[in-house]
């Protein structure tokens, strides 16, 4: 995990409002569809195993061996990837600005940041029963740079997350001078 204390390009007084992940349920259900996905066929392989004999044949039991091995391997891959990329993908908002780190795939990483200044308008969604029921949601953070829109997936209480930026974003334009 990113040592918050020695942020990228971090002033004096810049202070950590809020280090947000995405919300608890997503790796939940990677785990469920994991589960899902190797539970399933292994149980048929049991039930056919005992009625047919192709796993004894010369040929034929090998090469089921091999594509079982093959789609077991494929499936613990996905899941890895699919965790890797929940556990770092992070969003830090800061007093004076907010960093934005999305892990694309296994060796691709996109990070980027935003000052508050630049910030026009932000918007919060939870869509959805599991989302209204767990609280969890999207945060779009809309400016006119270059990177035109952050966006917070499945983050915890987007609401409390929207709210808490737009306060950070009227301080700063308070202790900026700006209107």
């Amino acid at each position: 995990m990113m040592d918050l204390k020695k942020l990228p390009n971090r002033q004096k007084h810049e202070k950590v409002v809020l280090f947000l992940r995405r919300h608890w349920f997503a790796p939940l259900t990677i785990a469920l569809t994991f589960i899902l996905l190797i539970v399933v066929p292994a149980g048929l392989v049991g039930y056919f195993a005992d009625k047919q004999h192709w796993f004894s044949h010369p040929t034929l039991g090998p090469l089921l061996v091999l594509a079982g091995s093959m789609y077991f391997m494929a499936v613990w891959l996905i899941a890895s990837i699919e965790f890797t990329d929940y556990y770092l993908d992070t969003w830090i908002v800061t007093n004076e600005r907010i960093i934005n780190i999305e892990q694309i795939g296994l060796f691709h990483r996109h990070a980027s940041e935003m000052h508050l200044a630049s910030i026009q308008d932000i918007t919060s969604d939870a869509e959805g029963f599991l989302h209204t029921m767990f609280n969890y949601g999207q945060v779009n953070i809309q400016t006119a740079a270059e990177e035109k829109r952050f966006n917070f997936k499945d983050v915890p209480f987007p609401d409390q997350v929207k709210d808490t930026i737009l306060k950070l974003v009227e301080e700063d334009k308070k202790r900026h001078g700006q209107k």
